[in-house]
């Protein structure tokens, strides 16, 4: 394959992960808390039995598929982004954001799921907390996904706005 084929597979990749992610980060903290608040706890069982893992088996892959095409994108300038160097300092920002959010994924939230959904012991109290971590740390994820959108956008869309 040639150089720029490579380029866009990467790009497309980076993308279509990205929105498989962040759509499910909105769905679980706008659709499935607020549904799981409502529903009964017959209802509650058959999501985390069902709904809820597949749903975290998507969003954790998601997240780092990513993270690995946006790495790939960066190439020889990974460096000068995650040191926010010259004119890679606004995807830096983002790439900074990103790999936070994804290490609340993998080390925050899906740690504390597991056991709130059974797949590791844990006592009613250690889900109870274990939950509450988890929603914590995907709520976090939320509010940092607006500005870490805004300066992947920005990167390319802009910059303008930088100058």
């Amino acid at each position: 394959m040639e150089g720029s084929n490579i380029a866009l597979f990467f790009r497309w990749g980076h993308l279509l992960a990205g929105i498989v992610w962040i759509g499910l980060l909105y769905y679980f903290n706008f659709v499935q808390v607020p549904f799981l608040k409502a529903v009964s706890a017959e209802g509650k069982t058959e999501a985390f039995k069902h709904l809820v893992p597949r749903a975290l088996n998507w969003f954790r892959w998601a997240a780092l598929a990513t993270w690995l095409f946006g790495a790939a994108l960066l190439g020889a300038h990974f460096g000068d982004a995650f040191m926010l160097k010259g004119q890679y300092a606004i995807i830096g920002m983002g790439a900074w954001l990103g790999t936070i959010m994804l290490l609340n994924v993998w080390g925050i939230i899906w740690p504390n799921q597991k056991r709130v959904l059974g797949l590791v012991p844990a006592s009613a109290d250690e889900k109870k907390i274990c939950a509450r971590r988890a929603f914590l740390a995907s709520r976090t994820n939320t509010v940092l996904s607006i500005p870490m959108l805004f300066f992947m956008a920005a990167s390319g869309h802009g910059l303008a706005l930088f100058n």
